[in-house]
């Protein structure tokens, strides 16, 4: 007699795994790729605002035009040094 009731929970007890085991494996990777996406996104965003600052200091600060263009090509003016540093070999 005990046999059977401990038989009938084992297989009870699997029965309620194979029903519920699979959806709950399957919210758990739904929700870690969701919080991926959530990092991702907060990335991006934080990566448009630095890039909208950009823009905006492109467009409205012609000191700031002036240094990047001169620091990208390399150009001084009458009466500068260019200093360059160059990394050191460990």
């Amino acid at each position: 007699m005990v046999k059977k009731s401990v038989i009938k929970t084992v297989i009870f007890v699997l029965i309620l795994l194979g029903v519920f085991l699979p959806p709950f494996v399957k919210y758990q990777r739904i929700n870690y790729k969701n919080k991926s996406l959530d990092r991702q996104l907060k990335k991006v965003k934080e990566d448009i605002k630095v890039l909208e600052e950009e823009k905006r200091r492109l467009e409205t600060d012609i000191i700031y035009v002036e240094k990047r263009a001169r620091d990208r090509i390399g150009v001084a003016k009458k009466g500068e040094i260019i200093l360059k540093s160059y990394p050191t070999k460990k």
